[in-house]
């Protein structure tokens, strides 16, 4: 009565059980798994947000400053479109 290999390993290492890779990756214990997908999933959509919020800029460009009635009153009359009697009748009515 011979012993081949397989028979001496199925001896040693106990009953084989066919392609199973343990009790808790192919039995009730694969949960987990949804738990890595939806994480991944999180973390890729973060990942896309801010590669769109960095190719945009991330900062809109500051407004400049508004004008005053009278800065405007001062342009207009250094383009000469009103004359220093204008000028001063504008002056006069908008510090007033």
């Amino acid at each position: 009565m011979g012993w081949d290999s397989a028979q001496t390993a199925v001896g040693i290492l106990g009953r084989y059980e066919g392609p199973s890779y343990g009790p808790h990756m192919m039995g009730g214990g694969w949960w987990w798994m949804w738990i890595v997908w939806v994480v991944g999933f999180v973390l890729f959509v973060l990942l896309i947000y801010f590669l769109v919020a960095g190719l945009r800029g991330g900062e809109r460009p500051a407004e400049p400053p508004r004008e005053t009635p009278l800065e405007i009153l001062q342009k207009r009359y250094a383009r000469g479109e009103i004359s220093r009697e204008e000028y001063e009748r504008m002056k006069r009515d908008l510090e007033g």
